[in-house]
């Protein structure tokens, strides 16, 4: 890996604070005096002949984006560069929880829980216990297993016990008696004297 990759991925914190040639615990007054300072120095109009003033410009100006940001100045005095990278690909609010979780206990915590459930595959201790004993059970079959299906006429009973249900023909008035009528039964419900 090369040494600007490492030091764009370091975990101490301090190579933003030496690009502006500040301490670590400056105040916000500083680093803006500072970027300034240093960005007329370094400006590509005051120097059009040199390249690395214009790299060293461009160093300046992500600097102080960094650390003029109040959230991601904590972050990245937290946890360095690595931290900013995790704040990019996930977002601010979960760079705690990602270093929380690639410490040493928590890897070691995800292990014993995987070798005590045979690797997340048993129903032990794992994610599936609310599919083997909670409200998504497998129904039982066979005999003293509830009915899958209660038809209209016993949940009507069920809902209205002083009732009962007469079928009324739904044949229309004008058809002669030979012709053929699919009827479907309608249903009154009459209270029961």
């Amino acid at each position: 890996m090369s040494d600007a990759r490492q030091r764009t991925l370091s975990t101490s914190g301090e190579s933003l604070y030496q690009v502006l040639s500040l301490e670590k615990g400056c105040s916000h007054d500083d680093i803006k005096k500072s970027y300034r300072k240093l960005a007329l120095r370094f400006h590509p109009d005051k120097n059009p002949d040199n390249p690395e003033a214009a790299e060293k410009f461009k160093e300046l100006n992500s600097a102080h984006t960094v650390l003029s940001d109040l959230s991601r100045r904590n972050i990245y005095d937290s946890y360095g560069s690595l931290g900013l990278y995790v704040a990019q690909q996930f977002g601010e609010d979960n760079v705690n929880t990602y270093f929380m979780l690639s410490t040493w206990w928590a890897k070691g915590l995800f292990l014993v829980c995987g070798v005590l459930t045979g690797f997340y595959c048993c129903c032990c201790l794992c994610c599936c216990c609310n599919c083997c004993f909670g409200k998504l059970k497998p129904r039982p079959t066979g005999e003293g297993a509830g009915p899958d299906y209660v038809s209209p006429e016993d949940l009507e009973s069920y809902l209205f016990p002083n009732t009962r249900v007469l079928p009324v023909s739904n044949t229309p008035s004008y058809l002669s008696p030979k012709t053929p009528v699919l009827t479907i039964p309608k249903y009154h419900i009459l209270p029961v004297p």
